[in-house]
């Protein structure tokens, strides 16, 4: 699911999953780059690079980027940016 919320200095998008979910101590490791979860009978393909780059591009827009998540609940990834 997507969720948007409009402030009035602000556009904040959500994407929002009911998968399995991260544990909390990856969670601070997932915008760097090249890292990757590995948590078993998941298959992964890439480079670790997206999140890192997403993160950059909001970051360069002055925005913000975050996760939560809880395992056995799935994440909402979510990042704002200011409105001009």
């Amino acid at each position: 699911m997507i969720a948007v919320e409009e402030q009035a200095d602000y556009v904040k998008i959500a994407v929002i999953d009911q998968g399995r979910g991260i544990s909390k101590d990856k969670l601070p490791l997932l915008f760097e780059a090249y890292y990757q979860v590995r948590e078993s009978g998941m298959n992964n393909h890439g480079l670790g690079l997206g999140l890192y780059i997403s993160a950059e591009i909001i970051r360069k827009h002055n925005g913000k980027i975050g996760v939560e998540s809880e395992m056995g609940n799935g994440s909402t990834f979510w990042f704002t940016i200011p409105k001009r």
